[in-house]
């Protein structure tokens, strides 16, 4: 492939997705996302279905064209919320499709009254760091030894959705 071809595909537009509940046919595909994302928080790997307390936009996935490419899941309390692990399967990365699941989860947080969302990155993960500071996530702290295979300290990341 000539250079100027993989910096033209480097570059694509973001390819079209759907972002949808989470049901229990998605979880071997999020399965397997989640094996092809070393980066990606914890996941209970041998669910077969929706886990508990993960109801509506908090049990996301994205499918293009058939396909299951990504998954957001993450919980509520009260007027918080935490997106614990997003992941897109490596074939659809740096297409929008981890943007879509975020936005998605987002609006739906802030229909239900939800002031501020939480999370956690690996702090080597400076991709993902970037990726939620143009969402609008501040830094907020440091959590050490967050993080097991490897041993690594969290940031903590913070987005308020009302004044």
């Amino acid at each position: 492939m000539m250079r100027g071809a993989v910096a033209a595909e480097r570059h694509k537009p973001a390819a079209a997705c759907l972002v949808r509940p989470f049901d229990s046919n998605d979880a071997s595909f999020v399965r397997e996302i989640f094996q092809n994302s070393p980066q990606a928080g914890a996941f209970a790997p041998d669910s077969s279905e929706q886990p508990s307390g993960f109801a509506g936009p908090l049990a996301l996935v994205s499918e293009s064209q058939g396909d299951v490419t990504g998954f957001l899941l993450g919980r509520e309390v009260a007027d918080e919320a935490e997106i614990f692990n997003l992941a897109v399967a490596p074939h659809y990365r740096r297409q929008g499709h981890a943007a879509a699941l975020v936005t998605s989860a987002l609006e739906g947080m802030s229909s239900r009254g939800i002031q501020r969302v939480f999370l956690e990155v690996r702090e080597s993960n400076f991709g993902a760091i970037s990726f939620y500071e143009k969402l609008g996530f501040i830094k907020n702290g440091r959590r050490k030894g967050y993080y097991r295979h490897p041993d690594e300290a969290a940031i903590t990341m913070e987005k308020k959705l009302t004044g």
